[in-house]
Parts: C-alpha cells; sequence; structure tokens
C-alpha cells in the first residue's frame, strides 16, 4: 500500500522513510521561508528512497531540489509549475470536491490527495466524504488519488478497495502503532 506522510518535523521524516512510505510532504505553514528551506534540506538528508515534496512553497521545492510540490487546489496551477520546473518534479494537489479533483486531472497534477473521507482530529467537526464519496472520485479520473482524514491502520485497506492508489495522514505517521495483543486465555 502507498503512504503519504504529511509532516513539520524531519524526525518524524525520518521514521517514516524507515518504514517504507511512498512520499513525504513537508507542511510547515508557521515557517519563515529560511526556516522551511532548511527543515526541507534536513528531511531531505533522512528521506531515503522516498520522494520528498513541499506543501504550498514550489520556489523552496525547486531551491532545495526537493522532489516536488503539495499545492492546495486554489493554489497555481501545476501546468503553471511546469514551465519551470525540472522533468520528473512532483506535483500533488488536495481536493475537497470532484470538480477540484477534475481541475487537478485536466490542470496535469501527478496525483491528488482527496478527503477527509473519515471524521479527523485535525479538522474537528468538518464534515467527513465516507469512502462512498472516495469511490466515485477514484472512478471519475485515471489521476492517482491519496485517501486522507482520519486514515488509520485498520480503515486503510478499505481505501484501497474503494480505489485509492494510497493513503496520506498526519497522525497516522505519529500516532505510536500498538503491538498486537495476545488472545486472552
Amino acid at each position: 500500500m502507498n503512504r503519504y506522510c504529511i509532516t513539520d518535523s524531519a524526525a518524524v521524516a525520518a521514521s517514516a522513510a524507515s518504514s517504507g512510505v511512498s512520499m513525504i510532504q513537508i507542511r510547515a505553514k508557521s515557517l519563515s521561508a529560511r526556516a522551511l528551506y532548511n527543515l526541507t534540506l534536513e528531511a531531505l538528508a533522512v528521506c531515503g528512497q522516498s520522494k520528498l515534496l513541499v506543501n504550498t512553497r514550489a520556489d523552496i521545492a525547486l531551491a532545495a531540489r526537493a522532489h516536488g510540490v503539495h499545492l492546495p487546489a486554489n493554489s497555481l496551477s501545476p501546468i503553471s509549475i511546469r514551465r519551470i520546473a525540472p522533468p520528473g518534479f512532483l506535483i500533488g494537489v488536495s481536493c475537497h470536491t470532484l470538480a477540484e479533483l477534475t481541475a487537478a486531472a485536466h490542470e496535469s497534477a501527478d496525483f491528488a490527495v482527496f478527503g477527509p473521507i473519515f471524521p479527523t482530529q485535525s479538522k474537528p467537526g468538518a464534515p467527513s466524504m465516507g469512502l462512498e464519496a472516495l469511490r466515485e472520485a477514484c472512478s471519475l479520473v485515471s489521476l492517482p488519488i491519496y485517501a486522507l482524514g482520519g486514515i488509520t491502520e485498520s480503515n486503510a485497506p478499505l481505501c484501497i478497495e474503494a480505489g485509492a492508489t494510497g493513503v496520506a495522514g498526519i497522525s497516522l505517521f505519529t500516532t505510536p502503532r500498538q503491538p498486537p495483543q495476545p488472545a486472552s486465555p
């Protein structure tokens, strides 16, 4: 299963990379440009085989030679960034509606993150879309889609069954995994 870690920590990025995640997004909205650039360099040094993307800041992703950028749906179009990016530069887009997903596919995004699929602590009170919406989204476009929002080890397979390429998350990679409990006698 493809997994996409979203973090503001080089330590979490290192841990996620060592567990075999496909991609890591550095998302640290409150950092200055210089601090974000330095964090990106630090994360690149520990990301191993995982691809590293920078949230929103294509300029920093390009300057640091990250593997790509992750954009909000209302950001600059992926086509615009492709004009200045090197070949192979990944561009992901966060989508919360089918219209945003269609636009991301039309504008040459490499993949989309779609959600929230389940209720999530990072956006309390936000309505979740559910697995049927994910299934519809996956059948709408040929773009690889990563399910986001309330993803856990136990519900991640349901997202893949609904057609998602993989799962994305924040707490999925920061919440300690619980070891299996032995059966009681």
